[in-house]
């Protein structure tokens, strides 16, 4: 039997984060080793989608899949987040892992910064969402079966209002035209919590809605505050695992027909 190359999936937890797992896995090309996630090191709060460790825990129990939690420090800059991203890497470097799986659309700066980071490495980017208009991406997440609901959204844009939503064809319907319908450019961050890549629905409860504002510095020198809403996600009481539930095997699946 042909050892698959191993690779380690980038997870947020969200949307595109789950779209991108389940094809990676139905392509049958990978053996991946671990769910890869960065927390704030303070709050343990996922990097703006602010999902509690406890709930990113729970998915990948669900999935099936182990968790590396790579802690940040509270405010830190894209040096911080380098220093221990390279500490990831070189980590799974040593458990013979050669891929790294990332959920990414069209954000092509964000693809090259990866490239320049994780190539000199040995480690190769892999993009299952890459090859595909954002309408045929949005298409195929809503014919996946993955559930996700909205839990972060910028006073520009979609604001409190968005907070709470499940991601279905009214959502994407009610879009302003402008808008990417993925959220690829940050309109929107959700938290996914059934579907496919799962053995069971992850049990979650929402406690309310918060607002925070962040100081960007631009490239100029000066910086800008922006809000974003939150919904502050809780773990719920768990439900007994479905063990007859059929779940995508990790090995040995037919490769996706759908645009990759």
């Amino acid at each position: 039997m042909k050892t698959l190359p191993k690779a380690v999936f980038n997870w947020s937890g969200g949307k595109d984060s789950a779209h991108a797992l389940w094809r990676a896995i139905r392509s049958g090309q990978y053996d991946i080793v671990a769910l890869l996630t960065t927390v704030n090191r303070s709050t343990r709060l996922s990097t703006m989608h602010d999902i509690p460790l406890s709930l990113l825990q729970r998915q990948a129990d669900s999935i099936g899949i182990p968790l590396h939690i790579v802690e940040l420090t509270p405010k830190g800059n894209m040096e911080d987040y380098a220093r221990e991203m390279g500490r990831a890497v070189e980590h799974f470097r040593q458990e013979g892992v050669t891929h790294f799986i990332f959920g990414d659309i069209f954000l092509h700066d964000v693809r090259r910064y990866r490239e320049e980071q994780l190539r000199p490495l040995g480690i190769e980017v892999v993009e299952p969402l890459w090859d595909a208009t954002s309408g045929e991406v949005i298409e195929a997440f809503l014919q996946s079966g993955l559930k996700c609901m909205v839990v972060t959204a910028p006073d520009e844009g979609l604001g409190r209002e968005a907070i709470g939503r499940i991601i279905d064809r009214a959502f994407i319907r009610s879009l302003p035209p402008t808008m990417d319908p993925n959220g690829e450019n940050g309109e929107y961050h959700t938290f996914c919590y059934d579907g496919p890549i799962f053995s069971h629905p992850v049990a979650f409860e929402t406690a309310g809605v918060y607002h925070e504002f962040f100081d960007v510095g631009l490239d100029d020198g000066t910086h800008r505050r922006y809000g974003y809403w939150f919904t502050d996600l809780r773990p719920a009481d768990d439900q007994p695992p479905d063990t007859t539930r059929p779940r995508i095997p990790q090995t040995g699946a037919s490769k996706s027909t759908d645009n990759e």
